[in-house]
């Protein structure tokens, strides 16, 4: 007999189309999160191949902050158009509107996105949010399970997390509570960098290495633009960088770089000693807790 063995990268998709496939068993409303950013590109494409072919048995939904890079909102719109996917979005634009949020004086809207999301899973009725956090994100991060509790008022108790033994997930609910699901729990940046390349995913173009009007903050390069603009003291300068993470542009860092493809990415990677948040998140370095505070509160 041959010996018959599975590559990581196929044990970890394996895992994550179960993942999938048990939420649309076990769940009446579900929604996978999209935001156009590598994680949720790399969600999509694998519930594409959890449903084939059959089309994706759920909407999309991307809670707005107003504040995107122009790249991955052009990239969002138009995958979702080529699939034909119903998509929601969550403006906090409209909830700034309504009074539902309020505007922080730092301008920074990562942490109003939180009622504007649980507002939305109100509305559409929501039971389980497919996720793209993965446990090398963030101290925070990893703290969850795969299926993660969120209780009527959409928050999250580090301390009340259900066991998963032998994969086996406990997806009971009662009306108004709802579970944030992470198929991509066991995956780290380079797995999805590495899957990346073998599947020959598409991404947005601030991915890889470009030349941007960037300035110098707390030790972090933002690109000047339609959302930060320079301070008194500050200087604009041209510099070749990438994005490794994207979101709120008032709070996320590009990186320097000269990586122009995957491959190259994946080298830069393979290099680092710095998370992707840790290295393009400013909002994270409010405290150590920041992230999981944000957490406890709903956010995803």
């Amino acid at each position: 007999m041959g010996d018959y063995r599975v590559s990581h990268l196929d044990a970890l998709e394996a895992e994550s189309v179960f993942v999938f496939r048990e939420v649309m068993a076990e769940f009446e409303r579900p929604v996978l999160l999209f935001s156009g950013g590598k994680d949720s590109i790399l969600m999509l494409h694998l519930a594409i191949k959890a449903f084939a072919p059959a089309p994706v048995p759920f909407p999309v939904m991307h809670v707005d902050t107003g504040h995107n890079f122009a790249e991955v909102i052009e990239y969002r719109d138009r995958r979702v158009k080529e699939l034909g996917l119903s998509l929601v979005v969550a403006s906090v634009e409209e909830g700034l509107t309504s009074g539902l949020v309020t505007e922080q004086p730092d301008g920074v809207r990562n942490r109003i996105q939180t009622p504007v999301l649980l507002d939305a899973v109100e509305k559409h009725r929501f039971d389980a949010l497919f996720g793209g956090a993965r446990r090398d994100e963030e101290k925070a991060r990893a703290k969850e399970r795969m299926f993660s509790f969120r209780d009527e008022f959409g928050q999250w108790d580090p301390k009340n997390q259900r066991p998963e033994l032998w994969s086996l997930y406990n997806a009971r609910v009662h009306p108004g509570e709802s579970i944030r699901v992470f198929p991509l729990s066991n995956w780290t940046e380079l797995d999805v960098w590495h899957y990346i390349a073998r599947e020959n995913i598409d991404l947005p173009s601030i991915y890889f290495a470009h030349d941007r009007e960037v300035v110098e903050r707390d030790g972090m390069l933002y690109g000047v633009g339609e959302h930060i603009f320079a301070r008194e003291g500050e200087t604009v300068r041209t510099e070749r960088v990438r994005y490794r993470t994207v979101g709120d542009a008032t709070c996320t860092a590009a990186v320097p770089s000269d990586a122009v493809t995957v491959e190259a990415v994946i080298a830069d990677v393979s290099s680092t000693r710095i998370t992707e948040r840790g290295a393009t998140r400013g909002d994270d370095r409010v405290g150590e807790a920041a992230m999981e505070d944000r957490k406890r509160e709903g956010y995803f």
